[in-house]
Formats: structure tokens, C-alpha cells, sequence
């Protein structure tokens, strides 16, 4: 054997062990997944891994008495699990309620099936995400929910977890002090923001334990996410510096932007700085160094801040040096942008601005997030993106709110329709980036379904299935109530423009109107509509006692009802209070508390919607008494006032739950209730101002108060909703 065709020879062989270990890896991993979701059936599946061309693709068939299932990688074979589990076993995993009730012998596949993806990336997640949903999240969470995304075709999620530790190792090598890092990084309910660029140390100082022990669970992440083939996308420089950073670095070119929401200015370090290269580097050599790369890097260099000009050749210089930044750390860096500030500030980013923002960055190395385009399509107006590669996505909830919404007719046709359509461009994946999940899991089920099809979404096919595989059986009266949910909650009018779903007048500090800035109340359907579907799922109870999925739907669909009613009684109380009938007033405020106590009530049926868990999560992340107080303080700020008492985001995360309901929402009603009775009787009149400057002295005590709320669901779901059933239909039917 000669040299030549020795090195060629062991090089081949090199390569085939390779490939053969890493296809054993994504088997394993596979196989893996299956156990973890299937325990009792994990031996009745096989896996393989196939050669595909530069698609994504799955097989599913059957082979004696087992299921193989194929894949180019372990998101494909869990796709296949999942399109198996759904079209044969008629079985569903979703956040809201799982049905795993396999039959003991399973179905055979008639005949082998194939599927590939039209779309090459299947993004996932927000950076508000992270805390609206996942501030408290241990590993044990975040494995259930990586599962879930390989059953559902994502390979590109955001992975910002731990980033903070990364930072703080930067700072300390470029010779920071723990001193100087306090005025930087903020509690862990609010690092979205935090790295965004919005605010800075709110919510802190954070504890170094914190850094060290989520920096771990990174790396738990990303290790899973690899290993069955998702491609994480990591967080890179924007500029964002700590405030100590104008001591430290007399000269560097700084600049100073506010958020206007309440909370102080940020420094942003100037991109014609050698500074700000120099950090970009050592960030990412620093993040490389320790948790690897895939090479795509998230960057928003001004979400929901104006830049300082509007010059379209200095926006274009300034987009190249941010990209320049990965570039030097990363060649093969690929930038990933959201396109939110194209949507929130679209009077500054005008199609000059907008052209050079983009066309500075090579189009191979930059990919843009059309971050709602259920909402708004920006491509539409940015011819595309200018050439950019870009994905469709779909956000559909703010701030976690616990509202029935959403657009399913949009969520079934409008990702084929871009595909199709001649002008979209370098459209290249969807993703979902809703601010919070956890709710409304129709809406996600039926759009990732779009992974493995090019074709739009059959409605009316779709739907009798997602209930039958939710429920384990389907009868009319449930169609019924789907039909219904279809036509009102997730359905939009076109002619209106409405962002995201409403909310509880409950949920508002207390007032005469009708809405406040965030809890807003107009809905997108008529309230009256929606009783038929709650009273089909009544009468259809007794059927399905057993499954989960139902009676997580029952909880959420009552409780949209009630949450409804709610505003009827407030303007019935509030007329009474003009009238200075006193009587009335009496009866339609002490209707209005108990509308609260009963939705309190029914909420304590699930752990989904308890406060309790929120809060024991928060604080079982921490160690010392003080770190568990702080934690708590964090989560309750974010779902109520969000920042101090004079915040005016106060209510975007607004939450219907068991013990928020009890603790926050009544007592505050209660004592506007009071004041307003002193009024009536002639005691104390009325002073709104004094009343609101009050009232947000007892908020801000509440969030920081020390307090346990239960955790555990009490009471049967299906007896507690029909007894509401029985109490309020007939008032309700009336109002309406």
C-alpha cells in the first residue's frame, strides 16, 4: 500500500466511523426521547437515521409488530414519533394537557410515509419569552420542553440562558469589580430587557450563584438541543454596556437611550469605537470557548429605542461594524436579526433606513424574524427584506397573558401563501415567537403542522382531529363548541386591527372606565357569541371525565365566560354609582367580588393556573433566605406592576390565577369599592388622585410582602365548572 492511497485510505475510514458515530448518536438520542415520552412503549418503536439531499425528512412505516421511524437527524425522527402519535394514535403533547393513552397493541402504518420540510429553519422563541414563561425554569422543565420541540419540527431555537455568566466573566478579565457590575445586571425576571439593551439592574443586584448555576443549565440545553440536531441560536454584541463602563473607559465614544417606561438610561457604547469590536470579540471567543457555536448569532441593535440619526449611509456603517464584530470572532457568523423594530417604530425605519440597515450586512449572513407577521407582514414592504433570507413568524401572545386568542384561519393558510408567492423572496423558515406560551395550545399545534407541508392547512379536516387526539374521542357537541371557538376567540375580522387578545376588566386598577392601557377589554368577537361553546363542553363533561385535555379547556373556556361577564357587572356597578342608587350599587359590587372568588376558585382546579406554582418555582431557585425573598419579589412584580409602583407597564403581564385572583385583584377592587361607598353615603367624597397614589402604595407592599400560595389543585374541575354553569348562565344570557 503506498503512501498516497494510505492517507486517502485512512482518511475514508476515518470519515466512515464518523459518520457511523454520529448517525449512532442520533439514533440514541432519538431513542432516548421516545423513552422519556413513552416509557411503556419505548420497545415497540425503531429508530434509524436516513441520507437525505438539503431537506429535512422523516419515514414512518411499519415492520412486523414495531414502528420505525427515519429522519436526516433527531428533530425529523421525533417529527416522525409525533406525525405517527398524531395520525395513528390519535394522541397529542402540547404545554396545556397531554394524551399519551397509546392502545396496547399499536396501530400498523398501512404504508410507508414520507415527508420533507419546505422550510429549511424552524425558528422558536422571543427574548420575553424567557421570562414571561421561563424566568424559573429548572432542567427537568426545559427537557419536557426541548422534547416538545423536536416533536414539533423546531431546529432553531433562541438559547440566551446563562448568558449573563459570559458577560460577567468578560467584564472581570477586562478588569470590572463585582462593585461595578451591581448598577448592571438586573434580577432574573427581567434579563430579556436586560439583554435587549432596555434597563439595566432592576430587580437586583443578582446573585453570582444565580450566574454560575444557569450557566450550567445552558450548557444542559444546548448539549440536548445539538444532540438532536437543532442549530441554538447564541447571543452576541449590540453595544449595551455596564454603567461603570464611562470610569473604567474615560474616552470611549458612549451614548445614553431610555426605554421611557419608567426606568433609567442605558449606555450604549458607539460601533466606531475600537472598544466596541474589541468587546464583540472577546464576547464570543469568551461564549465559544465555553459553550461552542452553530454560528448563528442573535443581535437587535435598537428593540424599541430610536437611533440616535437617521442617515441612511451612517445606519448602513453602523449594521456593517455590528456584523463586522461576530465576524472577527466567528467567519462563518450568521446574523440573526427580530424584525420587531421595523414593526413597533416604522415611523423612524423608513424604506431608505430600513434598505441600508440590511444591505450593509452580506445577504448570506444575515437572517430577519418577521416578528408578527400574523399581525403585519413587514416583508410585504420591504420588498422581501431586501434580499435577506427570512422567516415567517408568528407571535400571537404578549406579556403571558391568559386570554383565549389567536388566529387559526391565518395560522392554517397564510405560511403557504407567502411560500407560493412570487415576491416573498429568500423566505427560508416559520418560527413561533410569542412573548409567553403556555396557553391557547390550538394555535400552536395547528401552525407547527406547517413544518412538514407546503400545502395549506384543510380547516375543516384539521380540526375534528386535533379534538379527537386532545379529547381521545369527538361527538358533536364538542365539534360544536370547536366551531364556535374558531369563529369567535380564534378568529380576527379583517377589517379591524387588533394586536393580541383582551383581558379582564378584573385584571385593571380599579377605575370607572371600561379598560385601562394594558388591561384592555374590547374583544374581537361578540361576547354573547362564545356562550354556546361553553355550554356544549357542560353538557358534554360527563364523556370526558377522564381527559386531561378537556378539562383543561373547560377551566380556560369558563373562565374566558366569567372573565367576559365581568366587565357587564363593572359597568352595571359603575352606572349605579352615577345613579347614587345606593341599593343597586350595593348588589352589583358585592356580585362583582364574588364573580372573583368563584373564578378564583375554579382556576384552583388546575396547576396551570396558580399562582402558587409561579411563585415556589421562583423561589426554589434560590439558596440563602435573601436570594428566595428576592426571587419572589421579581415574580411578582413582572405579572403586576412590572416595575416600581409608578410604572406604566404596570398590567402588560397581566395573569387570570388562582391566588392572584383572591390576593391582588379583589382586595384592590375592594377598597376602590369602599371609597366608593363612603362617596355615595355621603362620608367622604370620591378623590381619584388620592385613590390611585394609595392604591399603589399597597401594590408595591404586596409584591414585596412574604407570602405562600397554594400549589395544589383542590376541588374536581368538571363539578366546580358546572356549578358556575348553573349560577351564571341565565345572567349572563340575560346581559348579553
Amino acid at each position: 500500500m503506498n503512501f498516497s492511497f494510505k492517507k486517502v485510505f485512512f482518511a475514508f475510514t476515518g470519515l466512515l466511523i464518523s459518520c457511523m458515530a454520529m448517525a449512532q448518536t442520533v439514533e440514541s438520542e432519538s431513542y432516548a426521547l421516545i423513552k422519556r415520552l413513552l416509557p411503556a412503549h419505548a420497545k415497540s418503536f425503531v429508530v434509524k437515521k436516513i441520507n437525505t439531499t438539503n431537506k429535512d425528512a422523516f419515514e414512518v412505516e411499519s415492520a412486523g409488530n414495531k414502528i420505525v421511524l427515519g429522519g436526516n437527524n433527531g428533530v425529523a425522527i421525533a417529527s416522525a414519533l409525533y406525525y405517527y402519535l398524531t395520525e395513528y394514535a390519535h394522541c397529542q403533547v402540547t404545554w396545556n394537557a397531554s394524551n399519551l393513552n397509546l392502545p396496547a397493541v399499536l396501530p400498523k402504518v398501512p404504508q410507508k410515509v414520507k415527508k420533507s420540510s419546505p422550510y429549511q429553519l424552524r425558528y422558536y422563541l422571543n427574548y420575553c419569552t424567557f421570562n414571561y414563561s421561563m424566568s424559573w425554569w429548572d432542567w427537568a422543565r426545559w427537557e419536557k420542553e426541548i422534547d416538545w420541540m423536536a416533536l414539533h419540527g423546531i431546529n432553531m431555537p433562541l438559547a440566551i440562558t446563562g448568558e449573563e455568566y459570559t458577560w460577567y466573566l468578560v467584564y472581570k478579565e477586562m478588569g470590572f469589580t463585582d462593585e461595578d457590575l451591581k448598577g448592571f445586571f438586573t434580577g432574573p425576571a427581567y434579563f430579556s430587557w436586560f439583554w435587549m439593551g432596555n434597563m439595566d439592574a432592576w430587580g437586583g443586584p443578582l446573585p453570582l450563584n444565580w450566574m454560575r448555576t444557569h450557566f450550567d443549565l445552558q450548557k444542559k440545553i444546548l448539549q440536548r438541543q445539538r444532540a438532536l440536531g437543532m442549530k441554538p441560536v447564541l447571543p452576541a454584541f449590540t453595544g449595551h454596556v455596564p454603567p461603570a463602563f464611562k470610569n473604567r473607559f474615560p474616552d470611549a465614544k458612549l451614548k445614553t437611550t431610555n426605554w421611557q417606561n419608567g426606568f433609567a438610561d442605558t449606555y450604549i457604547l458607539d460601533s466606531e469605537d475600537p472598544l466596541f469590536a474589541r468587546i464583540g470579540k472577546l464576547f464570543l471567543e469568551k461564549q465559544t470557548k465555553l459553550l461552542g457555536t452553530d454560528h448563528y448569532y442573535s443581535a437587535d441593535t435598537f428593540n424599541e429605542n430610536e437611533p440616535p440619526y437617521d442617515d441612511p449611509e451612517k445606519l448602513g456603517k453602523l449594521s456593517a461594524r455590528v456584523y463586522d464584530g461576530m465576524r472577527q470572532a466567528d467567519p462563518k457568523a450568521v446574523w440573526v436579526m427580530q424584525g420587531w423594530l421595523f414593526y413597533s417604530d416604522r415611523k423612524f425605519w423608513r424604506a431608505p433606513q430600513t434598505e441600508a440597515l440590511l444591505k450593509a450586512v452580506p445577504d448570506d449572513k444575515m437572517i430577519i424574524l418577521d416578528l408578527a407577521t400574523e399581525i403585519e407582514p413587514i416583508w410585504k414592504r420591504t420588498k422581501a427584506f431586501y434580499g435577506k433570507p427570512w422567516i415567517w413568524s408568528m407571535l400571537n401572545n404578549f406579556g403571558g397573558n391568559t386570554n383565549l386568542f389567536g388566529r387559526l384561519d391565518s395560522a392554517a393558510i397564510k405560511p403557504s401563501m407567502a411560500l407560493k408567492d412570487p415576491n416573498s423572496g429568500k423566505l427560508t423558515g416559520i418560527g413561533l415567537t410569542m412573548e409567553g406560551i403556555e396557553q391557547n395550545p390550538v394555535i400552536y399545534e395547528l401552525f407547527t403542522d406547517n413544518t412538514w407541508t407546503s400545502e395549506a392547512i384543510n380547516l375543516d379536516k384539521w380540526l375534528p382531529r386535533y379534538i379527537r387526539n386532545r379529547y381521545g374521542a369527538t361527538d358533536p357537541l364538542t365539534l360544536k363548541a370547536w366551531n364556535i371557538l374558531r369563529n369567535t376567540v380564534y378568529s380576527v375580522p379583517k377589517d379591524k386591527y387588533i394586536r393580541d387578545g383582551a383581558e379582564s376588566i378584573i385584571q385593571a386598577r380599579p377605575t370607572l372606565d371600561s379598560a385601562t392601557r394594558w388591561a384592555k377589554t374590547k374583544l374581537n368577537y361578540n361576547a354573547k357569541d362564545l356562550l354556546p361553546a361553553w355550554d356544549a363542553l357542560i353538557k358534554s363533561s360527563a364523556k370526558y371525565s377522564k381527559s386531561d385535555g378537556f378539562k383543561y379547556d373547560l377551566v380556560d373556556i369558563t373562565r374566558q365566560v366569567l372573565a367576559n361577564y365581568a366587565l357587564t357587572v363593572q359597568r352595571d356597578m359603575v352606572t349605579a354609582y352615577k345613579n347614587k342608587n345606593v341599593a343597586e350599587f350595593n348588589r352589583q359590587s358585592a356580585q362583582f367580588l364574588s364573580l372573583i372568588d368563584d373564578m378564583d376558585r375554579l382556576l384552583g382546579t388546575r396547576k396551570e393556573f396558580m399562582l402558587g406554582e409561579w411563585i415556589n418555582t421562583a423561589r426554589a431557585c434560590g439558596v440563602t433566605p435573601q436570594e428566595k425573598a428576592l426571587y419572589e419579589q421579581n415574580a411578582k412584580d413582572l405579572i403586576t406592576l412590572w416595575g416600581d409602583k409608578d410604572c406604566p407597564l404596570n398590567e402588560y403581564a397581566c395573569r387570570q390565577w388562582n391566588g392572584l385572583l383572591s390576593d391582588f385583584y379583589k382586595p384592590r377592587w375592594k377598597q376602590f369599592i369602599d371609597e366608593l361607598t363612603l362617596d355615595l353615603r355621603g362620608q367622604k367624597s370620591m378623590d381619584y388622585k388620592a385613590f390611585t397614589s394609595k392604591i399603589k402604595d399597597w401594590e408595591w407592599a404586596w409584591v414585596n410582602a412574604r407570602k405562600d400560595y397554594p400549589a395544589t389543585p383542590k376541588e374536581n374541575t368538571i363539578t366546580v365548572a358546572t356549578q358556575l354553569h348553573s349560577k351564571y348562565w341565565s345572567a349572563i344570557n340575560k346581559a348579553n
